[in-house]
């Protein structure tokens, strides 16, 4: 097979493969950046002469507060009117973003990040991620002099407060579970990270029934991630196994994705989720085309597992985002990351931590089976990764020793493994992944191409 290298198909400075991320209150992540993105966001939302309505809504992240302040000012000196709602995940502010009929939604969040990091994505109306082309033009407002021409005092917008948003977003992901069946009996430890989902998650659960064990919900502004959560599923493994619980769910900073633990306390990612979810669509003939949506680094065993049901696994590059273009540019409505991102489009329009997590507790109460079994429906191949710093983005296509190290290695593993080789989205990293039938062949394999990279790349 050949290694897979993917590039993002427009160019653009500022924004990664999930928005704009980094240090807070250095360059990029400044407050000065936020009010200038605050006003491209307007002139280009807010085109024909109207208000444009923008939604804001943040994690727990100390920084949250300049940010959130800074963007509702930009937007505003645009004549935007803004509304905020606190703290909220990432598919609940997408969700209050396209139920308000708003022109945009703003997240600031750093997802799984420490807390000296922070980060903005943006959604359009419609809940969907912008993409590529979208971000470039607000770099090229945001560098350009389209934004200087300034507001009258009289037509500048104005920012309130949404209250409700928490409730809102518990009353829809509520109606995601089947009527015809509640939770009850059912013991969920959830894990919220301390990030956005801290009061979201456990209402949901304990209002469907579930008897709720809920960790990291006592956000304090540096403490989002820190040992917990989607990042550290050892964690809620623990807690599983101490109160005997059926499921763990464990989120990430902003509850776009989840990771799980099963009875006995094992670590369920989301490649094994997408194949029994997947293979359960299936056989009830709801998964459109027989085809699941994945990225390159999904396991060879996913598709496999699919594959002996009649169903078919198409890979996109590294990205929730990409994910979620593939399926609405080919019609297909569930797909995901092996990190815990799982999209449901007939509910949602980005990853979900909450509703992966319902449609999973749904599955159990429908078989009755417990999640250890479940998940047994996909064999994993054995797989490695490696990032290596560099110092420069070298197109990988010019490095030629590394080239043939790779082709070499895929040659051996044929049918039977595969290689990928790709610069990290966000950081000054290449990240080699190699699976095959022996962890420590793979291993070997991966350190090769490491090392060639350092060299290649020093």
């Amino acid at each position: 097979m050949v290694a897979e290298r993917a590039t993002p198909a427009t160019a653009r400075k500022l924004f990664g493969t999930d928005g704009i991320r980094g240090v807070a209150n250095q360059d990029p992540m400044t407050p000065e950046t936020a009010l200038r993105l605050g006003q491209a966001v307007a002139y280009l939302f807010s085109r024909g002469g109207r208000h444009g309505r923008i939604v804001i809504g943040k994690d727990t992240r100390l920084s949250g507060y300049m940010f959130e302040s800074a963007m509702a000012s930009g937007l505003c000196s645009m004549g935007a009117d803004v509304a905020l709602v606190g703290p909220l995940p990432t598919p609940g502010i997408a969700f209050i973003t396209s139920s308000m009929r708003a022109d945009a939604g703003v997240v600031i969040s750093a997802s799984h990040n420490p807390f000296q990091d922070n980060g903005i994505k943006i959604f359009a109306r419609d809940g969907f991620k912008l993409p590529d082309e979208t971000e470039a033009e607000i770099e090229r407002l945001m560098a350009g002099t389209e934004l200087e021409r300034s507001r009258p005092s009289g037509e500048v917008g104005k920012a309130r407060r949404i209250d409700d948003a928490v409730g809102r977003y518990v009353v829809f992901l509520k109606g995601v579970f089947p009527r015809e069946r509640t939770l009850d009996g059912m013991r969920v430890v959830v894990d919220c990270a301390n990030g956005a989902g801290y009061k979201v998650a456990p209402a949901v659960l304990s209002e469907l029934g579930a008897d709720v064990e809920a960790l990291a919900i006592k956000p304090d502004g540096k403490n989002i991630n820190k040992s917990c959560g989607a990042l550290h599923p050892d964690h809620v493994c623990k807690t599983v196994k101490k109160y005997r619980a059926d499921i763990g769910i464990a989120l990430d900073g902003d509850a776009d994705r989840v990771m799980f633990s099963d009875e006995r306390g094992n670590v369920v990612d989301g490649d094994a989720i997408m194949a029994m979810l997947a293979s359960r669509m299936i056989k009830a003939g709801t998964l459109q085309k027989q085809t699941l949506v994945a990225t390159v680094m999904s396991n060879l065993g996913l598709e496999r597992a699919l594959t002996s049901l009649g169903g078919k696994l198409v890979r996109t590059q590294v990205g929730d985002r990409y994910v979620v273009e593939e399926m609405r540019r080919a019609g297909y409505n569930f797909g995901g990351e092996q990190s815990g991102h799982l999209i449901f489009l007939d509910h949602m329009t980005t990853g979900d931590g909450m509703v992966a997590a319902l449609q999973v507790m749904a599955l159990m109460a429908e078989t009755g089976k417990p999640l250890s079994e479940l998940a047994r429906g996909m064999t994993r191949y054995p797989q490695v990764l490696v990032n290596v710093k560099v110092r420069e983005k070298k197109p990988l296509e010019s490095l030629l020793d590394v080239a043939q190290l790779i082709e070499k290695i895929e040659r051996t593993l044929g049918q039977d493994g595969r290689v990928l080789v790709r610069y990290s989205g966000t950081e000054p990293k290449v990240r080699v992944m190699v699976e095959g039938p022996d962890a420590v062949t793979i291993q070997g394999y991966a350190d090769d191409i490491a090392r060639a990279l350092e060299q290649a790349c020093a």
